[in-house]
């Protein structure tokens, strides 16, 4: 595709970016987007694993605390650990009994990244019996709620900013750089050891960013 075409495709205000760093060379600022894309891709591949591990993770720890595979509908209630989400666990649940396809394994898939996250809000962690920690086995000493709600926090942003087409490769400078991204893959690849698991042994049934990130940095 020719640079025209690919700019009226995406904007010459979005491509800005990759022009300035790319030194206002056409090819490699298309390039460069590329690199952004395939970076894109491979982190959301990424966090999508990371985030089915986490929820399958503190939905077996509430299901054997409470003693109940429905624990995530039964716990939506006043005084209890889903109070606040009540209206949006019901409006699920009942679109699938509506469905006819209701199990407590669709409840789990149904919610976003963001809902398993704030099980560590310091409400959410209290109300659950502070013991929401013992998911992460091989935690770091010293770990706390609110250190894993922080990075979880950030772990999901960049999943965000994925998910609305957002440059990932640029620091807060709007300067070409990793940094942000290899911090996060790191912090990601952390907690999936903090919960028993080999990261790399994990990460195999998905692209790692490694190479592209190579290929940034020496861009």
């Amino acid at each position: 595709m020719k640079y025209d075409e690919f700019i009226c495709l995406l904007s010459d205000a979005r491509m800005s970016k990759y022009k300035k760093a790319s030194g206002g060379n056409k090819v490699r600022t298309i390039q460069l987007y590329h690199h952004n894309l395939k970076l894109s891709q491979r982190m959301f591949g990424v966090i999508g694993m990371f985030e089915v591990i986490l929820r399958n993770a503190i939905y077996n720890h509430y299901k054997e605390k409470f003693s109940d595979a429905e624990w995530i509908v039964e716990q939506a209630s006043a005084d209890k650990l889903l109070e606040h989400e009540a209206s949006e666990i019901f409006r699920i649940k009942n679109d699938f009994i509506r469905r006819g396809i209701y199990s407590p394994d669709k409840m789990v898939a149904s919610f976003s990244f963001g809902f398993w996250t704030y099980f560590f809000t310091r409400r959410n962690y209290k109300v659950g019996g502070k013991t929401l920690l013992q998911i992460f086995p091989n935690r770091r000493k010293g770990l706390k709620q609110t250190d894993v709600y922080n990075d979880l926090t950030m772990i999901r942003e960049l999943r965000n900013r994925i998910a609305h087409h957002e440059p990932i490769c640029f620091d807060s400078n709007r300067l070409l750089s990793t940094e942000y991204v290899r911090n996060l893959y790191s912090l990601t690849r952390t907690y999936i050891e903090y919960m028993g698991y080999d990261a790399d042994k994990v990460l195999k049934i998905v692209e790692k960013p490694d190479r592209v990130l190579r290929d940034i940095d020496a861009f």
